[in-house]
């Protein structure tokens, strides 16, 4: 992954040549409770000051993470143990105020060299000391807010250094009352708000008190490079893969001088061997803003969502040269040529978004944080951007009651082709859009929260810098479900956002009339439960909805990862008594959409069931809303996506990265060029989310009953339009008497010639009764399988089922290790798929842990399929 703004570029390239360099003080650290601790910040920041009893604590972490990793406590994310960790609004706030300390090795610098210590997030304030000296000048308060020090002065002549570190939880960490965000209170402060429960969580028990992200120390010369601000610009309508007419770039930079005197020298940023400078003149101790002359790149190669063009970065530098000759500073800035446009579409009265001048139907999802406690990592956020293009989405929105994604986040979005939609850090529930019994202020008090509106603006401020040159980065948001309180909202809109950045549509709340007219009524988002699939194609919604989207139970094998074994037991039928450890990880309920798949009391059986009723639901969604493009809807934005807990709701892949169906029938359904079936007319219906008129393709449909005998309904030659979609025929008088007593499974190609699949789409359709009980009388399938790694970190795993035979239906792929154990994560670029009579289908698996695994086998079963396990060659 590449470095974000500010970090290496380059080596030392003298004795009088400075880069800016970084370092992270990522281990080595130990804590103490803070009343334990009997000394000030200033003794305990000198290096010889006793650490006697202190533990081994995580750093970037919370104080939580620290007591997990040293198991004081026990994994929250497991059973009901988190019911067994004290919670903060029960002991006070001093159980978890905590003091952390770190000994590193830094000479002082020489010549004109300046050292910097940077915190990129503590929650929520703290006090900062070093060899003695307190580096804040008063408590710091802020969950978001950066911080950096220049500590050249304080560094000791030996290189032996102590940073000391209090840190205090969140003011008001608020009653886990059970309503979504407790009692409300936790938001009086500026920093998450999921962290006191939520209908997907349980209370994080610390709130998440900690030195949550990065600390890193930053060499540079007497002139450090802030904040680089790059925009770019591409007019006109263009396509990829063509050769580009030239795109603007546009350079600013702030400049810090602190030395005591006055130096000149030559701000240069280069871009694809092109360069645009400026003289500068800095006197002693000033920090100045320089705008650079605009310049061009030449056939520029360009940046596009996934699905629509290459993700092309470039890498520029910007570099401070002194009027010596000397480079004083220097960085790099990955950068991806791109233009986000929006416009308003009077015919479906939503926000149209428009990327290098081509329009975009949105298909997102909503995205929490990586994980509850704050444990991030780039590996983790690389593998869950990942998922996201695997489901073939173009969009992440970060929900307002989280955070501000962090850098690494948006560098895997860059990398992988995701838009990203900024949420700030507001929420109808605890910031007052309905009445709510449970939260403790009135709505007209908790309209005003946050108590401090300065620090809200100032960390505003703060994270647009850190965030704003990333070309995934497309949408600002207020807040979810609510806007700011006035006076915050005026000045982000009119100040802040305008000066910052400038280049983004900043939407006033999530489910605001600017993003999308609400005609029907109600919050403006949702449904949030499994709906019948003929509501997706037949019931209109919102037209840019920033919200929908139900279930994500995980089949046997991730529930077993976090429910104790007395607990894998199916959850309650009807009017029975739900399991208590599935209400506590918060499950909705399948039943009455696992019932027409025939009940079960094996829990096995059951989840696997589930998977079904996942597949079909968010194949259906992307479907429905696809098959309305640009008529009914703009976009769509599945709630959600994915988990930060072991949460039994809302997720494509579970908390330890397992993926279900949920994650296969959406890429099934958002395909870039997709055929699907309408089931209200029959309508066989192609989509094509590409820029490239499609021709030359025949459409196949077929029918297979349960015996696995083929009805041929038509073959004939079809051709589609760049982002739009085609009506070709209906089948439903022939679906529906062929469905009649025992359901039928529906097959859908598009093929080019020389037997090309380019979409292949598998329906299995219930009796007239909505019931699929031809899929208990199915015969076993005889499917032979094989696997083989193709080139290192891949392996392509062969599916083959024999001629006159059933189909061969829904099986599931995995990695496993020598243990019958999942291999996680690893990415299948298909999954739960059917195999007709006859026919072979393969799935490549690729990730890190592939080429990791050497003794790994590859895991095969199927609705009509026995478990088998199969040798890699």
């Amino acid at each position: 992954m590449y470095k974000t703004i500010s970090l290496f570029f380059g080596l030392l390239l003298g004795n009088h040549l400075f880069a800016q360099q970084q370092y992270e003080l990522n281990s080595g650290w130990k804590c103490s409770i803070a009343s334990a601790v009997k000394i000030n910040g200033e003794q305990l920041s000198v290096p010889s000051a006793a650490l006697t009893d202190w533990q081994p604590a995580t750093v970037p972490g919370t104080v939580l993470t620290t007591l997990i990793n040293n198991k004081q406590v026990p994994d929250p994310m497991f059973g009901m143990n988190n019911e067994k960790i004290p919670d903060i609004y029960h002991t006070g706030n001093a159980r978890y105020t905590y003091w952390f300390v770190k000994d590193f090795k830094e000479l002082p610098p020489a010549g004109d060299g300046q050292v910097w210590l940077h915190f990129r997030g503590v929650n929520e304030g703290c006090d900062i000391f070093l060899n003695g000296h307190r580096l804040t000048a008063a408590t710091h308060h802020g969950a978001y807010l950066r911080q950096s020090f220049n500590i050249t002065p304080w560094l000791k002549q030996n290189g032996d250094n102590r940073v000391a570190v209090i840190v205090y939880p969140p003011p008001f960490p608020g009653n886990p009352n059970g309503g979504q965000g407790g009692d409300g209170t936790i938001a009086k402060g500026v920093g998450p708000q999921y962290t006191a429960g939520w209908d997907w969580i349980q209370p994080m028990r610390d709130r998440n008190t900690g030195i949550w992200d990065k600390v890193f120390i930053e060499r540079t010369g007497a002139v450090r490079i802030k904040d680089p601000h790059i925009v770019t610009l591409v007019p006109g309508v263009r396509k990829p893969g063509l050769a580009q007419a030239p795109a603007d770039v546009k350079v600013s930079a702030t400049l810090e001088n602190s030395s005591s005197r006055s130096i000149s020298g030559t701000l240069k940023y280069t871009i694809d061997n092109t360069t645009a400078s400026a003289k500068v003149t800095l006197p002693a101790h000033a920090t100045v803003t320089v705008d650079l002359p605009g310049l061009q790149v030449k056939q520029p190669k360009l940046w596009w969502p996934h699905g629509y063009g290459e993700q092309y970065l470039y890498q520029s530098s910007l570099q401070f040269i002194d009027a010596a000759g000397k480079q004083q500073s220097a960085n790099t800035i990955p950068v991806g040529i791109r233009e986000i446009q929006t416009s308003w579409n009077p015919h479906t009265n939503s926000r149209e978004v428009a990327v290098n001048g081509q329009k975009i139907f949105i298909k997102g999802g909503n995205w929490i944080t990586s994980d509850a406690l704050f444990r991030f990592s780039a590996e983790r956020y690389d593998a869950e951007v990942r998922f996201h293009r695997d489901m073939n989405l173009n969009l992440i929105r970060i929900w307002g009651g989280s955070l501000t994604e962090r850098p690494e986040f948006f560098a895997a979005c860059d990398k992988y082709g995701l838009l990203v939609f900024q949420d700030f850090w507001m929420s109808g529930d605890c910031n007052g859009r309905w009445l709510d019994p449970m939260k403790k202020e009135d709505q007209w008090t908790r309209r005003q929260y946050p108590d401090d509106h300065n620090l809200f603006l100032e960390s505003v401020a703060d994270q647009i810098k850190m965030i704003r040159n990333h070309p995934s980065l497309a949408f600002w948001c207020g807040g979810n479900e609510i806007t700011p309180p006035a006076d915050i909202l005026a000045a982000m809109k009119d100040s802040l956002i305008p000066k910052l950045d400038g280049t983004r549509y900043f939407f006033d709340y999530s489910n605001s009339d600017s993003m999308s007219y609400n005609h029907i009524g109600g919050n403006g988002d949702g449904p949030y439960g499994i709906q019948p699939i003929s509501v997706f194609w037949g019931e209109r919604t919102f037209p840019f909805n920033s919200e929908v989207g139900s279930v994500g139970t995980g089949d046997y094998e991730s529930l077993q990862r976090f429910l104790p074994k007395e607990n894998l037991v199916v959850p309650a039928t009807g009017k029975g008594k739900l399991d208590p450890v599935w209400d506590y990880h918060k499950y909705i309920s399948y039943n009455q959409h696992i019932d027409p798949y025939g009940a079960t009391n094996d829990l096995r059986e059951w989840a696997n069931k589930a998977q079904l009723v996942n597949y079909d639901q968010y194949r259906a969604l992307m479907e429905g809303f696809s098959a309305h493009m640009w008529d009914w809807y703009t976009g769509v934005i599945i709630w959600k996506t994915q988990n930060p807990w072991t949460a039994l709701r809302g997720q494509m892949y579970d908390y330890y990265l397992d993926p279900n169906a949920c994650l296969y029938g959406t890429r099934k359904g958002a395909e870039p060029l997709h055929i699907m079936y309408n089931p209200l007319d029959g309508m066989v219906t192609g989509v094509n989310n590409t820029f490239n008129y499609e021709r030359d393709m025949m459409l196949e449909v077929r029918t297979f009953d349960r015996l696995g005998h083929d009805s041929v309904l038509t073959k004939v030659f079809v051709e589609i339009g760049p982002t739009s979609i085609q009506k070709y025929l209906s089948v439903k008088p022939m679906i529906d008497q062929l469905r009649k007593k025992e359901g039928i499974f529906l097959s859908l190609r598009l093929v080019r010639a020389g037997g090309q699949i380019v979409s292949d789409n598998f329906y299995w359709l219930p009796n007239e009764e909505g019931k699929y009980n031809g899929l208990a009388q199915l015969p076993v399938a005889g499917l032979q399988c094989s696997a083989e790694r193709i080139k290192p970190g891949v392996i392509s795993v062969t599916l083959k089922n024999p001629a006159d035979g059933a189909v061969a239906f829904f099986n599931r792929v995995s990695l496993v290790n020598a243990q019958h154990e999942r291999i996680l994560p690893v990415f299948y670029d298909d999954n739960y798929i059917s195999v007709l009579p006859g026919e072979t289908k393969t799935i490549e698996i690729s990730g890190e842990n592939v080429v990791k695994e050497g003794k790994a086998q590859v895991e095969v079963y199927g609705h009509n399929v026995q478990r088998q396990y199969i040798e890699i060659q």
